[in-house]
């Protein structure tokens, strides 16, 4: 089985105790900056925001502010923050999977190891999408026409050929029996954008993160062919697994925050304090329920081994399709 590891509910209790998880709010950040390398609409995005907007709801912190920095596939924001560090005092920079993806790829020079982990906050397992009055029904629909034409299969991602939403899929067609490399993989600026590529009928196929399909799912506007999640999960108990489908696949894709370097033990602690209270709260639980999160809270050193844990993890996924040398 093919599993990618989110953070173990143990490892991150005993981390909260390790690292003081009954500090009192005034360690807090007063402000917070959410720096979103992508436009708006998509999983970095709707993250950062609902992060945000717990924030404000229980009040942890009353300044919030918000800035779209797309381009470069997440590089011209990560460059950003690191040429402009003495201006992000409060600036937490929200990434995934992808920062790892594409420094493996030589995409841009940057890797986490340039920034500060702060914290990982949530986990997106990925799905698979069609139109709703599409003729494929579930993913051996999908993976059966693929092998019979290949090219009658367009695929709609919101990251940059090669990245999450694109190795997934490949990966689990490989698994099907398929040849991976045949995948005709259209990149969009975001989740948002690639669902709206399959409701114009530009694409066949969506591949993204849960979160960014959910709503447009329930609304009829798409249906969920498969969930790369390990199992049913509780509130959303009828979604097609794909490892019901007989692919033994699992990945998710964490979503977390990092800073820039050179502000101050002080400061990073503040920033953790703020992450770890708000992801404690119910108004948190909500939001993160309401989008199809995992929970997946990890900070600081803990979240730092796992980021490295995980790059190997990856470096041997995209070997294994012959998307990384």
């Amino acid at each position: 089985m093919i599993v990618l590891k989110l953070a173990t509910h143990a490892l991150a209790l005993s981390l909260l105790i390790a690292l003081g998880a009954h500090a009192t709010a005034d360690e807090g950040l007063d402000r917070v900056h959410f720096l979103i390398p992508a436009g708006p609409g998509g999983g970095w995005d709707g993250t950062a925001r609902g992060v945000g907007l717990a924030l404000s709801q229980t009040q942890l912190v009353s300044n919030i502010t918000y800035e779209n920095a797309a381009g470069g596939g997440g590089g011209r924001a990560i460059a950003k923050l690191i040429e402009t560090a003495d201006r992000q005092q409060n600036t937490l920079l929200i990434s995934s999977t992808p920062i790892i993806v594409r420094a493996l790829q030589g995409v841009f020079p940057q890797s986490f190891r340039d920034l500060v982990p702060i914290a990982a906050m949530i986990a997106d397992y990925s799905c698979f999408a069609v139109r709703a009055d599409s003729e494929i029904q579930n993913f051996s629909d999908l993976a059966n026409r693929y092998k019979t034409d290949a090219r009658s299969i367009v695929v709609a991602g919101g990251s940059v050929r090669g990245n999450t939403d694109h190795f997934v899929l490949a990966k689990a067609l490989q698994l099907s029996g398929a040849n991976p490399k045949k995948l005709i993989y259209l990149a969009y600026d975001g989740g948002g954008k690639a669902a709206a590529g399959l409701l114009s009928g530009e694409t066949q196929v969506l591949s993204t993160g849960l979160s960014e399909a959910l709503q447009m799912h329930q609304a009829g506007l798409l249906r969920i062919i498969a969930v790369t999640a390990p199992s049913p999960m509780s509130h959303l108990p009828d979604l097609p697994l794909l490892k019901a489908q007989g692919i033994d696949l699992v990945f998710a894709n964490w979503r977390g925050f990092f800073a820039a370097k050179g502000l101050g033990e002080d400061q990073y602690a503040r920033m953790r304090h703020t992450l770890r209270a708000v992801s404690e709260t119910a108004e948190f639980k909500a939001i993160r329920l309401r989008n199809g999160w995992a929970e997946n809270y990890l900070e600081g050193d803990a979240f730092y081994a796992f980021l490295t844990q995980q790059e190997a993890q990856i470096r041997t996924l995209m070997q294994s399709i012959g998307y990384l040398r």
